[in-house]
Formats: C-alpha cells, structure tokens, sequence
C-alpha cells in the first residue's frame, strides 16, 4: 500500500504544509514590504507592455475598409 506516492492526500498535505510555512516566513518576517514593492513595480512594467502591445496591434492593422 502507498502511503506516500505521489497521488496520495499524504503526499499533497505535506507539500502544502511546507508551502505554507514558506509563505508564512515570507509574509510575517521583514520580506512583505520588499515583496509588495516588487509586485507593485512588475504591474506597472505588465501594464506599460500591455499599451504597447495593443498600440503595436492596432497600428499593424491598419484602417479598415
């Protein structure tokens, strides 16, 4: 019998505890803020590529008609 294969609940409640403890050091040590900072600053280099995308989409498309 596996107890420990990799399609057991055994197995998925381990790795979710160790994400978990991972996340919590992350979260309620000094690394939040660094975190959150970094995530603000990805949204708007996502946000800056995404109007450049769409403007590069529209002017390849041309006028219709």
């Amino acid at each position: 019998m596996r107890f420990f294969g990799e399609n057991s609940l055994l197995y998925y409640a381990v790795v979710f505890a160790i994400i978990a403890v991972i996340i919590g050091y992350l979260g309620f040590g000094g690394l939040a803020g660094a975190l959150s900072e970094i995530a603000r600053i990805l949204f708007f280099v996502f946000i800056l590529l995404f109007v450049m995308s769409l403007i590069t989409h529209i002017v390849r498309r041309g006028p219709k008609g």
